[in-house]
C-alpha cells in the first residue's frame, strides 16, 4: 500500500519528495526534517517502480547514510539495501576498485589516511633536501589538496607560470617537485589519498567515455546531500553522472556552508540554476529544533549577508527562553561562569551533563572550560582527540594488514620492517630505499629480492620478512577477514610484545588491539555484508570519517566540548558558544574578505542552530595569548542579533570574582528588568591586598573582599566538592561565594 506523503509530511515536504523526475534543489533550514524528507524521496522513488541498483545517493558521512538506508528500509523493506547509498569517497573507493586498471592502479590499492599522507611529504622533504620549517608536511599537503579539488594535475601544477609564481613569492618553489614526487610514489606504492579518490574518478570518467557512459546508464537517479560542502571536483562527478537522465537532487543550506577551508565551493549550490534552467526548487523553511526565540535571533544574524539564497526560517515551538550573553573579565572568568552556569541548570531543572554542550572556534580555548568544569566535578569529553585509528599500536597492525593486501604499500612496508625488532636498522632500511630508487624497483621489490641486492648477512632477515608477509597473503586470500587479522596478529610478534608490557600504557595498548580484533569480527559477522575479505575490511576502515565517530561510547553522562565545524550537524538541548570575540570569532584569518567573513557568519549561524532549548553566548574582556593577557573585544556578530531575543549579563566583578553574583542587564522590551544586586559604592582594597588561602577556612572568622569589603564568615557548605561561604558583609549584606574562585583576605 502506497504511503500518503501528504499526510505524513508538511506541504513544501510533501512537495519535494513527490516531484522525483527533472533537476531539482530542495533548500534545508536548520532541523527542518532533511533527512526524513530524503528518506521518504527515495522510499517514493521505490514505490514509483525504480530500481534500487538505479538510485545513487550521496552523503558527507557514513553514519548518515547507515542512518537513512536504515529508516528507508523501514518503509520499503529490503529493496533498500540496493540502493547505492554512502560518502563521495566510499562510492568511488568502490567504482575505482572495479576499474583501478584501466588508470595504472591494482584493484586493491591502499588508502592513504592524513598521517600517512603528512609521513611521505616528510620524507620527500628530506630526500629533496628542503628546509623543513619551510616546507611543512601539513602545509605542503594543503597546498597539494587545494591543487586536486581543482583537478590541477602534477603536469599543469608544475608548468603553469601563475602557480609558480606564487610558490615563489611564498619562498617555496619547490611545492611542484615535491608534488611531483608525491604523486609518483603514491602510484608506485599502489596508494590513493582521499583527494585521489576523487581526482582519479574524475580521470577515469575523461578519459573512458565508455565507463562514464556505464556508470551514466546505472545511475539513473542522483541524489546529493549536503551540496553546500561539495567542491569543485565532487560537484563536476555528479554533473557528469546526471547529464545523460538529468534527474539529479541536491540538498543542502547555503546559510551552514562552513567548510571552505576544506575546498568547499559555495557557489555550486548558489549558482545551481545556471546548470538546470528547468530546475525546481523546494524550500524546507520550518525548524523542528528549537524555540521560536533561538531561530529568529539566528534569522537576524544571517540575513547579514549577501551571497546567500533567500529563505524564511520559523518556528511553530514554544518561545522559550531568551539568548544569554554572558560578559567575564577574562578567559579564566568565562571558564567559572558557563561551569557554574551548567551545574545550576542541571540542578534546577533536573537535567543530564549530556544535555549539554560548549562549542568554540578554535581548540586551544578547550583550556579554561576544562580547568573550570574539573573544578565543579563536572565530567566532560572532548570531541576531536586521537581517533581509535591514529593510535600507534593501531597503525602498526593495519600496516601489517595493509602490507599483506599490497606488498607495494610503501609506508606500510617501512613501519613494520622492523617492527617488533628483526635486526633490520635505519642504516638497512636507508640502504632499501637508495636502492629501490637507484634501480627504478618498488622497495617490496628489493625486499622480497634483496640476495640480489644486497650482502647475505644484510638480507637474511629482510628475506625471512618478506616470506612472512607473502605467507600472510596466502592465509588472507582463503580467510575472512578475521581469521586473517588474527593471524597476522599473533605471528607478527605483536601481541607477545604488548602483552609483555605490563604498565598502564602497555596493557592499554594491548587492549586496542584487543578491540580492533572485535571490529573486525563484527564486520566479518554482519550477515548482510557479502564481502568479508581482509582487502574489504581495510577499505572500510580507512574511508571512516571524524563524523563517523563522534557518537563513540563514553562512561556516563558527561558535557559535550568541540568546535564549531565538528559541531555541524549535531544538536544539544543546551548549547554555550564561548569566546564571542573580534579576532577570535570572527577569526582574525577570516576578516580581510567579505567572502570570508560571510563564512563566519554561517559558522555563528550554525553554532545557534545547534540549540534546542537554551543558548548561551559568553566573551570576555582579556584573554591570555602566548603567556600575555590582552585586551578582547565582544564580537561584531553580538550585535547583529536582534536585541528582543538577548539577555545580556555581565560579571559583578574583576578576575575571581564569584559566579554567583551576576547583575543582569536586559535588553528586551518583553520582560521588565530584574531587580539589581546592592554592590558596594566606594571601596577601594589597599595596594597590598593579596588573597589568602581559604581551604581552612572556618566560620567567624572576619574576611577582606576586593568589591564587597570587609564581613565575617557565618557558614561553610560543601556541595559537589565544592566549599561555599555565606558571609555578611559590612556594607552590602550576606552573600554567598565558591571559595575556589572568590578572592579572599583572612584578617582573624
Amino acid at each position: 500500500m502506497a504511503l500518503d506523503y501528504n499526510k505524513l509530511l508538511n506541504p513544501s515536504q510533501a512537495a519535494a519528495v513527490l516531484q522525483i523526475d527533472g533537476p531539482c534543489m530542495i533548500i534545508a533550514g536548520a532541523g527542518s526534517g532533511k533527512t526524513r524528507v530524503l528518506t521518504y524521496r527515495i522510499a517514493n522513488l521505490l514505490e514509483q517502480g525504480v530500481d534500487p541498483f538505479n538510485i545513487l545517493a550521496l552523503t558527507f558521512t557514513n553514519k548518515a547514510a547507515k542512518e537513512m538506508r536504515a529508516r528507508i528500509e523501514k518503509v520499503v523493506g529490503p529493496d533498500a539495501k540496493n540502493v547505492w547509498m554512502g560518502t563521495f569517497h566510499s562510492v568511488f573507493a568502490k567504482i575505482l576498485r572495479s576499474e583501478a586498471d584501466k588508470i595504472g592502479f591494482p584493484r586493491h590499492f591502499t588508502i592513504y589516511d592524513t598521517q600517512d599522507s603528512k609521513t611521505l611529504v616528510t620524507q620527500i622533504v628530506k630526500e629533496l633536501d628542503l628546509d623543513d620549517k619551510l616546507y611543512k608536511p601539513s602545509m605542503v599537503l594543503g597546498r597539494i589538496s587545494a591543487a586536486k579539488n581543482k583537478l590541477i594535475s602534477v603536469q599543469q601544477y608544475v608548468n603553469d607560470p601563475v602557480i609558480r609564481q606564487d610558490d615563489e613569492a611564498a619562498l617555496r618553489p619547490k611545492i611542484g617537485a615535491i608534488y611531483q614526487q608525491y604523486a609518483s610514489r603514491c602510484f608506485k606504492a599502489g596508494a590513493m589519498d582521499f583527494d585521489d579518490l576523487l581526482f582519479n574518478t574524475n580521470v577515469l570518467f575523461k578519459d573512458h567515455p565508455d565507463v562514464l557512459n556505464k556508470y551514466q546508464n546505472i545511475f539513473k537517479y542522483v541524489m546529493v546531500d549536503e551540496y553546500q560542502d561539495t567542491n569543485y571536483s565532487q560537484y563536476l562527478i555528479t554533473r557528469k553522472l546526471a547529464a545523460k537522465e538529468r534527474n539529479i537532487c541536491v540538498v543542502g543550506d547555503d546559510a551552514q556552508s562552513i567548510y571552505a577551508f576544506r575546498g568547499a565551493d559555495i557557489t555550486n549550490i548558489l549558482n545551481f540554476e545556471k546548470d538546470y534552467p528547468e530546475l525546481q526548487v523546494f524550500k524546507l523553511e520550518q525548524n523542528y529544533r528549537s524555540t521560536k526565540n533561538i531561530v529568529k535571533a539566528a534569522n537576524s544574524v544571517i540575513k547579514n549577508n549577501k551571497a546567500q539564497l533567500r529563505k524564511d526560517v520559523f518556528s511553530d515551538n514554544e518561545d522559550g527562553t531568551l539568548i544569554e550573553v554572558i560578559k567575564a573579565a577574562s578567559d579564566n572568568e568565562e571558564g567559572k561562569l558557563v561551569a557554574n552556569s551548567i551545574y545550576e541548570d542541571k540542578m534546577n531543572h533536573h537535567l543530564s551533563y549530556d544535555n549539554f554542550a560548549i562549542l568554540y572556534r578554535t581548540n586551544a580555548q578547550s583550556r579554561a572550560m576544562e580547568e573550570a568544569l574539573r573544578k565543579l566535578n563536572i565530567k566532560y569529553k572532548i570531541v576531536g582527540g586521537l581517533s581509535f585509528y591514529q593510535r600507534k599500536e593501531i597503525k602498526d597492525l593495519v600496516a601489517y594488514l595493509r602490507l599483506t593486501v599490497n606488498h607495494n604499500d610503501e609506508q606500510a612496508l617501512r613501519r613494520v620492517i622492523n617492527y617488533p625488532k628483526r635486526g633490520i636498522g635505519d642504516t638497512t632500511i636507508s640502504k632499501l630505499i637508495n636502492t629501490a630508487e637507484e634501480s627504478n624497483h618498488t622497495m617490496w621489490e628489493v625486499v622480497s629480492n634483496a640476495n640480489s641486492f644486497l650482502t647475505a648477512r644484510i638480507a637474511n632477515p629482510i628475506e625471512t620478512f618478506a616470506e612472512q608477509i607473502k605467507s600472510y597473503a596466502v592465509l588472507a586470500a582463503k580467510e575472512d577477514a578475521f581469521e586473517a587479522a588474527k593471524f597476522i596478529a599473533k605471528n607478527s610478534g605483536m601481541i607477545e610484545e604488548l602483552y609483555a608490557d605490563k604498565s598502564i600504557e602497555g596493557l592499554s595498548r594491548y587492549e586496542n588491539i584487543q578491540e580492533l580484533l572485535n571490529g573486525v569480527k563484527a564486520y566479518t559477522e554482519d550477515p548482510e555484508r557479502e564481502d568479508k575479505s581482509l582487502a574489504s575490511f581495510l577499505q572500510d576502515i580507512a574511508l571512516v570519517t571524524d563524523a563517523d565517530t563522534k557518537d563513540a561510547k563514553d562512561d556516563g553522562e558527561s558535557v559535550t566540548m568541540m568546535t564549531i565545524h565538528s559541531a555541524k550537524g549535531l544538536e544539544f538541548r543546551n548549547v554555550y558558544i564561548v569566546g564571542m570575540e573580534e579576532n577570535l570569532f570572527p577569526s582574525q584569518m577570516m576578516i580581510t574578505s567579505r567572502a570570508d567573513l560571510e563564512e563566519e557568519r554561517r559558522l555563528f549561524y550554525v553554532a545557534i542552530t545547534r540549540a534546542e532549548k537554551k543558548l548561551t553566548l559568553s566573551y570576555a574582556t582579556s584573554r591570555y595569548q602566548w603567556g600575555n593577557l590582552r585586551s578582547c573585544e565582544k564580537s561584531r556578530f553580538l550585535d547583529e542579533i536582534d536585541p528582543q531575543f538577548v539577555d545580556f549579563k555581565f560579571s559583578s566583578a574583576g578576575p575571581g570574582e564569584s559566579p554567583f553574583g551576576h547583575v543582569v542587564e536586559r535588553r528586551s522590551n518583553l520582560i521588565p528588568p530584574a531587580p539589581r544586586k546592592m554592590v558596594a559604592k566606594g571601596y577601594t582594597p589597599p595596594a597590598d591586598f593579596q588573597p589568602s588561602d581559604t581551604s581552612n577556612l572556618q566560620t567567624g572568622q572576619r574576611v577582606e573582599h576586593p568589591k564587597f569589603g570587609f564581613g565575617k564568615v557565618t557558614k561553610l557548605e560543601v556541595q559537589q566538592g565544592s566549599t561555599k561561604a555565606i558571609i555578611d558583609f559590612e556594607e552590602v549584606g550576606e552573600k554567598t561565594l565558591l571559595l575556589s574562585f572568590a578572592k579572599l583576605r583572612v584578617l582573624s
